[in-house]
């Protein structure tokens, strides 16, 4: 992994022992927003790596380190490229849309009533496609699709509502089941995750699982505990690019819960742990989904060509119509991608149908 015409190394390949980012993986696609610490780029085996620091010289004469780690020429970004002659070039910068499977306990404790007259199932069926509901808000956003899970035959059966914007689907699915039977975990992670290879997410939508269970794992039937295998489902999720979040309702194990959610988020022995969730309550339940659903949502906007990361800040970006502060609501990742911050970031995630445009002026950008 080098970079072009600069003839430099990997940091993670000559640092020893690596930095801890190069163990991550990340979405090689083009196009696809950079999901690597800062510093790093993904690399195209899908791993995040790095070619150079800012300040350390690895890049040598005549080349200089992007905020991703790449090291490109000098004269990237100067006033002879094709903006050359242009006033400003304006760039319609596209959201990132995540594509989200709901995994649903249809097991018969879910039956189970946990206030307000509501039982567990209904208190997730109010929090996904109430009036209120996650679901109901963030559809046009988000690539939804949803999966209850049973252990009726053959076991495990999959009740699902296929991926797509604008899914009203899911809502029909959910008013359609009762709960009844057991929790088998497992294979229900598996088959969702061999459905996305089977059906892959459009192009730069980054897959993700988001189970809500209101009990231990086990076999069809009910007879076997199965938390050694699910957590060995959450790491296969995440070794094939999809990433697995875990609400527990009222009580789960939280040891249980803390296990699936390094698996399933790629968490290494040695690093923090990684957000599980949980709930007791309807409302702690349409909460606890804001917040999953909130952070996979991204601040991330791919713009169609590329732009010098050192002199991005004399660009221009708006939303919603109002002009953004480089640095405080913006700021340039890998050259192709706009990243909104702080504020910003919390109302491209709350507005439906978002507006943002970009302009560099001549000699930011680079194609």
């Amino acid at each position: 992994m080098t970079a072009c015409g600069s003839n430099k190394q990997s940091l993670c390949e000559t640092q020893i022992p690596a930095p801890a980012a190069c163990m991550e993986t990340c979405n090689a696609q083009p196009g696809a927003a950079n999901s690597c610490p800062g510093g790093y780029h993904c690399s195209p085996d899908g791993k995040c790596d790095a070619e150079c620091t800012p300040q350390g010289g690895q890049c040598g004469g005549g080349y200089h380190c992007t905020n991703d780690g790449t090291c490109v020429g000098d004269d990237q970004g100067s006033a002879t490229g094709p903006d050359a002659n242009c006033p400003a070039v304006h760039f319609t910068a596209m959201p990132t849309i995540p594509s989200i499977e709901l995994l649903i306990d249809g097991s018969g404790s879910m039956d189970t009533t946990v206030g307000g007259g509501l039982t567990r199932y209904t208190a997730i069926r109010e929090a996904l496609v109430g009036t209120q509901g996650v679901v109901t808000m963030l559809k046009s956003q988000v690539y939804f699709g949803a999966a209850i899970f049973t252990d009726a035959a053959p076991c495990p059966t999959l009740y699902k509502a296929p991926r797509m914007l604008n899914n009203n689907g899911i809502q029909t699915l959910i008013d359609s089941k009762t709960p009844g039977g057991a929790t088998p975990t497992p294979p229900s992670i598996d088959q969702v995750v061999a459905d996305f290879g089977a059906n892959p997410p459009p192009t730069g939508s980054p897959p993700v699982i988001v189970l809500a269970t209101d009990g231990l794992p086990n076999s069809c039937g009910g007879n076997t505990d199965t938390q050694p295998e699910s957590i060995v489902a959450a790491k296969a999720a995440y070794a094939a690019g999809v990433r697995l979040f875990i609400l527990g309702i009222a009580g789960v194990n939280n040891s249980f819960l803390q296990q699936m959610a390094n698996a399933g988020q790629g968490v290494q022995p040695g690093q923090p742990n990684a957000m599980y969730y949980t709930a007791n309550s309807p409302a702690g339940l349409a909460t606890a989904f804001q917040a999953i659903i909130g952070g996979v949502l991204s601040c991330d906007l791919t713009i169609s060509g590329q732009v010098d990361p050192v002199s991005a800040m004399n660009g221009t970006v708006t939303l919603n119509g109002h002009t953004l502060m480089y640095g405080t609501d913006w700021t340039v990742v890998n050259g192709t991608t706009i990243q909104l911050i702080g504020a910003a970031c919390t109302e491209l995630k709350s507005t439906a149908t978002p507006s943002v445009d970009a302009s560099f002026p001549c000699g930011s950008v680079i194609f």
